[in-house]
């Protein structure tokens, strides 16, 4: 049994329910991979806690359900400090970042990240703004980098994983990088944004735009501003991602041609379903030659194309290349869990590659 220490960035919803997974596949975790994972530290706006021994759960949850900050812990409590100074004082072997998306600096995101991977820590993010803005620096801080004789071996550097930033629990990055290695991909097309697709189904009922907006807010999976969500960038941010994880296209969002979905109509997407068609807001990656053309924006699809048949709490990606064919996948969220557990994932292919 191999004993594996984490400090946790960010106790929002995917944070705390990351946190419950420690406790519930435990004994998964011991039977299938003899690994132990153990809670070593935790931060959020109000300070941090540590102790090298290992956090009780229990005690993270139970602070945050009363609306305190980890800080107020007993014993282990360092009010004032934060992810980046937690990461320093740290001897985690991995660095779990949850902390909010900014896509205007990527902090404080970017500089925790950027310290672990500097300290040989191994990085799992559910946080997309320190890749969206920063992917090739941060890939050639780890073992995403580019493959050359004076990097080495690739599992001499640190684990950079982020497969709960393109879609949660959709294994997007995964079945890109890995189930169709040794293809030549020449398109991609992907949903990988909720709420614009909760949106888009309840207009296709005759409900309003403005009223499906008011829902997916009143459900808690739209933000107060919804803007990122529905004039696309959300989405646009993950396709970058992808472009440069999985295409290896170095790419930032304004390569992107981006549509959002605010001018469309329940009307139009009435028309469309009368036409044997469905609007989704589409992320498209398109060979041309030796580079791809990136686009996001609102696409009528054939009822019968599998991102077509998706319902409101889906997102789904379709791979096409050379040797595979087609490869389609869809994930059905309703919650943060299917994000954390993506986290999780990403820490177990760590420690099977150690």
């Amino acid at each position: 049994m191999r004993t594996y220490r984490l400090v946790l960035a960010g106790l929002g919803n995917v944070g705390r329910n990351f946190i419950t997974l420690l406790d519930t596949q435990a004994d998964l975790l011991s039977e299938r991979y003899r690994a132990r994972l153990v809670l070593v530290g935790a931060a959020d706006s109000g300070g941090a806690a540590l102790d090298q021994g290992g956090l009780a759960s229990y005690d993270v949850l139970a602070a945050k359900s009363a609306g305190l900050s980890v800080a107020s812990l007993p014993h282990a409590g360092r009010p004032g400090i934060d992810g980046l100074e937690l990461v320093r004082a740290s001897e985690a072997e991995i660095l779990l970042e949850a902390t909010p998306v900014d896509l205007q600096t990527g902090e404080p995101g970017l500089s925790i990240v950027r310290t672990a991977l500097q300290r040989g820590m191994h990085a799992v993010l559910a946080n997309k703004g320190p890749l969206a803005l920063a992917y090739g620096e941060l890939a050639a801080l780890s073992d995403m980098g580019e493959r050359n004789e004076e990097r080495g071996n690739p599992k001499d550097w640190p684990a950079l994983r982020f497969s709960a930033c393109v879609g949660g629990a959709l294994p997007t990055i995964n079945i890109g990088r890995r189930d169709l290695a040794g293809a030549r991909i020449e398109r991609v097309e992907a949903v990988l944004n909720g709420t614009t697709q909760g949106i888009l189904r309840m207009m296709e009922t005759g409900v309003s735009y403005a009223e499906a907006l008011a829902e997916m807010q009143g459900r808690g999976l739209a933000e107060t501003d919804p803007t990122l969500d529905v004039a696309g960038w959300d989405a646009a941010n993950k396709l970058t991602i992808l472009a440069n994880a999985v295409l290896h296209q170095p790419t930032t969002v304004h390569d992107i041609d981006v549509t959002g979905i605010t001018a469309l109509t329940a009307a139009e997407l009435l028309a469309a379903h009368e036409r044997g068609e469905r609007i989704v807001l589409l992320g498209l990656a398109e060979r041309h030659g030796g580079r791809f053309a990136l686009s996001v924006r609102p696409t009528a699809l054939p009822a019968t194309h599998p991102l077509a048949r998706m319902g409101g709490d889906e997102m789904g990606v379709v791979y096409y290349s050379d040797i595979a064919g087609r490869t389609a996948a869809t994930s059905q969220e309703t919650d943060p869990v299917p994000t954390a557990a993506a986290m999780l994932r990403d820490v177990i292919e760590i420690i099977e590659r150690s």
